[in-house]
């Protein structure tokens, strides 16, 4: 029997009410602040994340999706959604619109990465991009609405964690200063770290093993060796978020795992979970432009994962409006009462009436049945008696009372 691939899922009917959630909230805060949608093919030069993301990044080293097409190009299955964006600003002539362009996002993701509660090799993410402006405002903007979003759905219990990790200007010394702590360690380091030691050592700070986390909690801070410039962003920055009256906890080994983050980086958290259970998170790119061939522009951002956060809505019990129900299952008894049932979910259908009709010769209990088991509020009923009177028998699926009205009533009385 065929099966989804492994790590990916089907969002089935009873699924689809939560979709419809997040997507109206998505929809509804990305109006609140302007953003605009944008949207970018599944897959793009494969070089396009190599110079993006960083070359020893786990996306780049691990998780990719490539391949040659028939013209031997290389092409990646977007495992993320900024490159993309800020490739279309480039390539779009978007730097000649007022700045910043608020761009957001709705798009399938693709990492080859172990399967694990709401997180798959194809999975969704939403995401918001403010691109050319580098005020500390435009990073509060995008963390307000990151918070903002899962309150909007109905989350709660969950934490902001904070930091920066500087500029091309003060980055390098310190790095060179984490580098020589865990230069200490060295045998007890796990081997992904080796490497990062060597190529990135950033992101030892992120390393999820227990010996390796040990390590990091007593490692220099970034916000210890930030310049002038940066540390003074940092500092307007946390003034805003005081302002929007966001709570914020200052999270020294956030760095987050890509290599273009300058400065603000933040993850929004339940506060039961911790940093392997973040549904959301992002900040400051200000190379990210320049890197991939545009003028230099700065940038920040943020995306969301839908299936871990609906796996948080399911966890925390938040209500979900459901889909309004089928408003009127048509049955029919014999060939003349099937042609007048096709004829009235038309006009039904015409009328902005949601209705199905009954198929195949089923009996009349087994069609009122099904008219339970979808939904239905009303069953329409039309037999010979009905058909030669042009009219239908209309039974209320909730308290089984009927009446008789003309057919060509019914859409008028659904609709009151």
């Amino acid at each position: 029997m065929y099966q989804a691939a492994r790590g990916t899922t089907d969002i089935l009917p009873e699924e689809q009410p939560y979709w419809r959630h997040v997507e109206k909230a998505i929809s509804d805060i990305t109006g609140l602040y302007g953003y605009k949608r944008i949207d970018t093919p599944v897959f793009e030069n494969t070089s396009l994340f190599q110079r993006s993301a960083g070359e020893y990044t786990d996306i780049v080293q691990k998780e990719m999706y490539t391949f040659d097409d028939r013209g031997g190009n290389s092409l990646t299955l977007k495992p993320e959604g900024t490159p993309p964006v800020c490739r279309a600003y480039i390539q779009h002539g978007m730097h000649n619109l007022p700045q910043p362009v608020r761009l957001c996002y709705l798009s399938p993701i693709f990492r080859y990465d172990r399967p694990q509660a709401g997180r798959y090799r194809q999975h969704y993410q939403f995401g918001c991009e403010a691109i050319g402006d580098e005020d500390p405002a435009i990073d509060a903007e995008i963390i307000d609405i990151a918070w903002r979003f899962n309150n909007l759905l109905g989350l709660t219990n969950l934490s902001l964690q904070l930091n920066s990790i500087g500029c091309p200007e003060c980055r390098p010394a310190y790095l060179k200063v984490l580098k020589d702590y865990y230069k200490k360690y060295t045998g007890k380091l796990c081997a992904d770290c080796k490497m990062r030691l060597e190529k990135n050592p950033l992101r030892l700070l992120d390393c999820k093993q227990a010996s390796c986390q040990q390590i990091a909690q007593n490692a220099p801070r970034s916000i210890d060796g930030l310049c002038a410039a940066c540390a003074d962003h940092f500092k307007q920055l946390q003034k805003y978020l005081g302002l929007m009256e966001i709570p914020f906890s200052i999270n020294h080994r956030l760095v987050r795992g890509l290599d273009y983050y300058t400065r603000t980086v933040f993850e929004i958290q339940p506060e039961d979970e911790g940093g392997q259970s973040t549904i959301g998170g992002g900040g400051r790119f200000d190379g990210l432009i320049e890197e991939l061939g545009g003028k230099p522009t700065p940038a920040a951002g943020f995306a969301a994962g839908i299936e871990r956060i609906i796996l948080n809505l399911k966890k925390q019990g938040v209500s979900i409006p459901t889909q309004p129900p089928l408003q009127v299952f048509i049955v029919h008894l014999g060939e003349e009462a099937r042609n007048e049932a096709i004829k009235l979910a038309s006009v039904l259908h015409g009328a902005g009436i949601s209705a199905a009709t009954a198929t195949g010769s089923k009996s009349l209990k087994a069609q009122l049945r099904q008219a339970n088991t979808l939904g239905a509020k009303y069953a329409a009923i039309i037999g010979g008696d009905e058909v030669k009177a042009k009219t239908v028998t209309l039974r209320n699926m909730t308290d089984g009372q009927q009446e008789t009205i003309g057919a060509g009533e019914l859409a008028g009385k659904l609709t009151v």
